[in-house]
Protein backbone atom coordinates (compact mmCIF):
# COMPACT_ATOMS: atom_id res chain seq x y z
CA UNK A 1 0.00 0.00 0.00
CA UNK A 2 1.50 3.34 -1.06
CA UNK A 3 2.16 5.89 1.65
CA UNK A 4 0.05 9.05 1.46
CA UNK A 5 1.87 12.34 2.07
CA UNK A 6 0.33 15.43 3.74
CA UNK A 7 2.17 18.25 1.91
CA UNK A 8 0.30 20.36 -0.61
CA UNK A 9 1.43 19.25 -4.06
CA UNK A 10 0.76 21.01 -7.35
CA UNK A 11 0.85 19.02 -10.58
CA UNK A 12 1.32 21.03 -13.79
CA UNK A 13 -0.33 19.30 -16.74
CA UNK A 14 -0.15 19.80 -20.49
CA UNK A 15 1.27 18.36 -23.68
CA UNK A 16 4.90 18.75 -24.75
CA UNK A 17 5.69 22.13 -26.34
CA UNK A 18 2.49 23.62 -24.91
CA UNK A 19 3.88 25.94 -22.25
CA UNK A 20 4.31 23.55 -19.34
CA UNK A 21 7.93 24.70 -18.81
CA UNK A 22 6.86 28.33 -18.86
CA UNK A 23 4.00 27.75 -16.44
CA UNK A 24 6.25 25.79 -14.08
CA UNK A 25 8.99 28.42 -14.25
CA UNK A 26 6.58 31.29 -13.67
CA UNK A 27 5.04 29.55 -10.66
CA UNK A 28 8.51 28.72 -9.33
CA UNK A 29 9.56 32.38 -9.39
CA UNK A 30 6.36 33.20 -7.51
CA UNK A 31 7.22 30.73 -4.76
CA UNK A 32 6.36 27.17 -5.83
CA UNK A 33 9.18 24.79 -4.88
CA UNK A 34 10.10 22.43 -7.73
CA UNK A 35 13.16 20.74 -6.27
CA UNK A 36 16.13 19.66 -8.37
CA UNK A 37 15.00 20.38 -11.93
CA UNK A 38 16.59 20.95 -15.33
CA UNK A 39 17.36 24.66 -15.68
CA UNK A 40 18.90 24.56 -19.14
CA UNK A 41 18.02 22.44 -22.16
CA UNK A 42 18.70 22.70 -25.87
CA UNK A 43 15.10 23.54 -26.69
CA UNK A 44 14.35 25.37 -23.41
CA UNK A 45 17.07 27.91 -22.75
CA UNK A 46 15.76 28.45 -19.24
CA UNK A 47 15.22 24.75 -18.71
CA UNK A 48 12.23 22.50 -18.99
CA UNK A 49 11.78 22.59 -15.20
CA UNK A 50 11.42 18.81 -15.05
CA UNK A 51 12.77 16.63 -12.29
CA UNK A 52 15.07 14.08 -13.96
CA UNK A 53 13.88 11.42 -11.52
CA UNK A 54 10.18 12.04 -12.21
CA UNK A 55 10.92 11.97 -15.93
CA UNK A 56 12.78 8.65 -15.57
CA UNK A 57 9.96 7.16 -13.52
CA UNK A 58 7.34 8.29 -16.04
CA UNK A 59 9.39 6.96 -18.96
CA UNK A 60 9.79 3.59 -17.24
CA UNK A 61 6.09 3.49 -16.40
CA UNK A 62 5.18 4.16 -20.02
CA UNK A 63 7.65 1.53 -21.22
CA UNK A 64 6.17 -1.02 -18.81
CA UNK A 65 2.84 -0.40 -20.53
CA UNK A 66 4.27 -0.72 -24.03
CA UNK A 67 4.45 2.98 -24.82
CA UNK A 68 6.57 6.11 -24.74
CA UNK A 69 6.15 9.88 -24.59
CA UNK A 70 5.48 9.98 -28.34
CA UNK A 71 3.20 6.94 -28.44
CA UNK A 72 1.53 7.02 -25.03
CA UNK A 73 -0.52 4.10 -23.72
CA UNK A 74 -4.07 4.90 -22.69
CA UNK A 75 -4.08 2.64 -19.62
CA UNK A 76 -1.48 2.32 -16.89
CA UNK A 77 -0.44 -0.50 -14.60
CA UNK A 78 2.57 -0.36 -12.32
CA UNK A 79 4.65 -2.52 -10.04
CA UNK A 80 6.18 -2.31 -6.58
CA UNK A 81 9.55 -1.15 -7.91
CA UNK A 82 7.98 1.93 -9.52
CA UNK A 83 5.93 2.56 -6.37
CA UNK A 84 9.09 2.46 -4.25
CA UNK A 85 10.93 4.87 -6.55
CA UNK A 86 7.97 7.24 -6.61
CA UNK A 87 7.52 7.19 -2.85
CA UNK A 88 11.24 7.73 -2.26
CA UNK A 89 11.20 10.79 -4.48
CA UNK A 90 8.12 12.20 -2.77
CA UNK A 91 9.71 11.58 0.63
CA UNK A 92 12.79 13.57 -0.47
CA UNK A 93 10.53 16.66 -0.69
CA UNK A 94 8.91 16.07 2.69
CA UNK A 95 10.45 19.21 4.23
CA UNK A 96 8.46 21.51 1.95
CA UNK A 97 4.86 22.30 2.76
CA UNK A 98 4.06 23.23 -0.85
CA UNK A 99 5.88 21.81 -3.84
CA UNK A 100 5.10 20.98 -7.43
CA UNK A 101 6.19 19.01 -10.43
CA UNK A 102 5.86 19.17 -14.17
CA UNK A 103 6.32 16.49 -16.81
CA UNK A 104 4.02 16.31 -19.85
CA UNK A 105 4.04 12.51 -19.55
CA UNK A 106 2.00 12.99 -16.36
CA UNK A 107 -1.06 13.61 -18.54
CA UNK A 108 -1.03 9.83 -19.02
CA UNK A 109 0.68 8.64 -15.82
CA UNK A 110 -1.47 10.75 -13.47
CA UNK A 111 -3.31 7.81 -11.80
CA UNK A 112 0.06 6.44 -10.67
CA UNK A 113 0.92 9.71 -8.90
CA UNK A 114 -2.59 10.13 -7.54
CA UNK A 115 -2.23 6.82 -5.72
CA UNK A 116 0.34 8.41 -3.38
CA UNK A 117 -0.87 12.02 -3.67
CA UNK A 118 -4.69 11.87 -3.75
CA UNK A 119 -5.11 15.48 -2.63
CA UNK A 120 -2.97 17.07 -5.32
CA UNK A 121 -3.95 20.39 -6.80
CA UNK A 122 -3.61 20.96 -10.52
CA UNK A 123 -3.02 23.62 -13.12
CA UNK A 124 -2.92 23.01 -16.87
CA UNK A 125 -1.88 24.64 -20.12
CA UNK A 126 -2.55 24.22 -23.83
CA UNK A 127 -1.51 25.75 -27.13
CA UNK A 128 -2.76 25.93 -30.70
CA UNK A 129 -2.09 22.55 -32.38
CA UNK A 130 -0.18 24.04 -35.32
CA UNK A 131 2.13 25.94 -32.94
CA UNK A 132 2.86 22.68 -31.11
CA UNK A 133 3.55 20.88 -34.39
CA UNK A 134 5.95 23.59 -35.54
CA UNK A 135 7.75 23.57 -32.20
CA UNK A 136 8.18 19.80 -32.41
CA UNK A 137 9.42 20.05 -35.99
CA UNK A 138 12.08 22.57 -35.05
CA UNK A 139 13.80 19.96 -32.91
CA UNK A 140 15.15 18.21 -36.01
CA UNK A 141 14.56 14.87 -37.77
CA UNK A 142 16.16 12.74 -35.06
CA UNK A 143 13.72 13.95 -32.38
CA UNK A 144 10.45 13.66 -34.26
CA UNK A 145 7.60 11.78 -32.54
CA UNK A 146 6.79 8.21 -33.51
CA UNK A 147 3.25 9.12 -34.54
CA UNK A 148 1.96 12.11 -36.52
CA UNK A 149 2.30 15.30 -34.42
CA UNK A 150 -1.34 16.31 -34.79
CA UNK A 151 -2.46 12.84 -33.69
CA UNK A 152 -0.13 13.13 -30.72
CA UNK A 153 -1.58 16.56 -29.90
CA UNK A 154 -5.05 14.98 -30.02
CA UNK A 155 -4.12 12.12 -27.69
CA UNK A 156 -2.58 14.37 -25.05
CA UNK A 157 -5.28 17.00 -25.10
CA UNK A 158 -8.19 14.57 -25.09
CA UNK A 159 -6.68 12.99 -22.00
CA UNK A 160 -6.07 16.45 -20.54
CA UNK A 161 -9.69 17.44 -21.07
CA UNK A 162 -10.73 14.35 -19.12
CA UNK A 163 -8.57 15.40 -16.17
CA UNK A 164 -9.87 18.96 -16.36
CA UNK A 165 -13.47 17.76 -16.23
CA UNK A 166 -12.77 15.33 -13.37
CA UNK A 167 -10.90 17.80 -11.16
CA UNK A 168 -12.13 21.23 -12.34
CA UNK A 169 -8.56 22.21 -13.24
CA UNK A 170 -7.79 25.84 -14.13
CA UNK A 171 -6.45 26.00 -17.70
CA UNK A 172 -4.25 28.70 -19.24
CA UNK A 173 -3.71 29.35 -22.93
CA UNK A 174 -0.04 29.70 -23.85
CA UNK A 175 -1.09 31.78 -26.86
CA UNK A 176 -2.49 34.58 -24.70
CA UNK A 177 -0.73 37.95 -24.81
CA UNK A 178 2.18 38.36 -22.37
CA UNK A 179 0.13 40.72 -20.19
CA UNK A 180 -2.88 38.40 -20.01
CA UNK A 181 -0.67 35.37 -19.41
CA UNK A 182 1.23 37.05 -16.57
CA UNK A 183 -1.99 38.09 -14.84
CA UNK A 184 -3.37 34.58 -15.21
CA UNK A 185 -0.28 33.12 -13.56
CA UNK A 186 -0.51 35.68 -10.75
CA UNK A 187 -4.11 34.60 -10.24
CA UNK A 188 -3.11 30.93 -10.12
CA UNK A 189 -0.25 31.59 -7.71
CA UNK A 190 -2.68 33.30 -5.36
CA UNK A 191 -5.11 30.38 -5.55
CA UNK A 192 -2.30 27.94 -4.81
CA UNK A 193 -0.97 29.95 -1.89
CA UNK A 194 2.47 30.53 -3.39
CA UNK A 195 2.12 34.16 -4.50
CA UNK A 196 5.09 36.39 -3.79
CA UNK A 197 4.93 40.17 -3.42
CA UNK A 198 8.52 40.51 -4.64
CA UNK A 199 8.78 41.08 -8.41
CA UNK A 200 11.23 38.81 -10.19
CA UNK A 201 14.47 40.53 -11.19
CA UNK A 202 14.72 38.38 -14.32
CA UNK A 203 11.18 37.21 -15.17
CA UNK A 204 10.97 33.65 -16.44
CA UNK A 205 8.47 34.50 -19.15
CA UNK A 206 10.04 35.98 -22.27
CA UNK A 207 8.13 36.33 -25.50
CA UNK A 208 11.37 35.81 -27.47
CA UNK A 209 11.85 32.36 -25.91
CA UNK A 210 8.52 31.03 -27.16
CA UNK A 211 9.09 28.78 -30.16
CA UNK A 212 6.83 28.85 -33.22
CA UNK A 213 4.94 32.05 -32.52
CA UNK A 214 3.23 33.65 -35.46
CA UNK A 215 0.41 32.77 -37.80
CA UNK A 216 -1.13 29.41 -36.95
CA UNK A 217 -3.84 29.60 -39.57
CA UNK A 218 -7.54 29.99 -39.09
CA UNK A 219 -9.76 27.65 -37.07
CA UNK A 220 -11.23 26.51 -40.38
CA UNK A 221 -7.82 25.15 -41.42
CA UNK A 222 -8.02 22.52 -38.67
CA UNK A 223 -9.70 19.20 -39.35
CA UNK A 224 -13.11 18.87 -37.69
CA UNK A 225 -11.73 16.37 -35.16
CA UNK A 226 -8.77 18.54 -34.15
CA UNK A 227 -10.89 21.67 -34.15
CA UNK A 228 -13.38 20.00 -31.82
CA UNK A 229 -10.69 19.31 -29.23
CA UNK A 230 -9.18 22.77 -29.63
CA UNK A 231 -12.58 24.44 -29.24
CA UNK A 232 -13.19 22.39 -26.09
CA UNK A 233 -9.88 23.64 -24.66
CA UNK A 234 -10.71 27.24 -25.53
CA UNK A 235 -14.06 26.83 -23.80
CA UNK A 236 -12.46 25.43 -20.62
CA UNK A 237 -9.72 28.09 -20.42
CA UNK A 238 -9.80 30.50 -17.50
CA UNK A 239 -12.09 33.46 -18.38
CA UNK A 240 -9.84 36.45 -18.97
CA UNK A 241 -12.65 38.80 -17.93
CA UNK A 242 -12.18 37.53 -14.36
CA UNK A 243 -8.40 37.92 -14.41
CA UNK A 244 -7.28 40.89 -16.51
Amino acid sequence: MAEIYPAKVVCILGMHRSGTSCLAGCLEERGLFLGDVINFATFNRRGNKESPEIMRINNDLMALNGGSWDNPPEEMRWNDDLRARRDMHIASLDGHSVWGFKDPRSVFTLPFWQEALPDMQYVATFRHPFAVVRSLQRRGPNLQPAIAPLELWMRYNRKLLGHIAAHDIPLVNFDWSPDAYGKAVDHLAGRLGVASDAPAENPFYEQSLRMSDGDVGTPQSLSPEVRGVYDALLKRAMPLSEIV
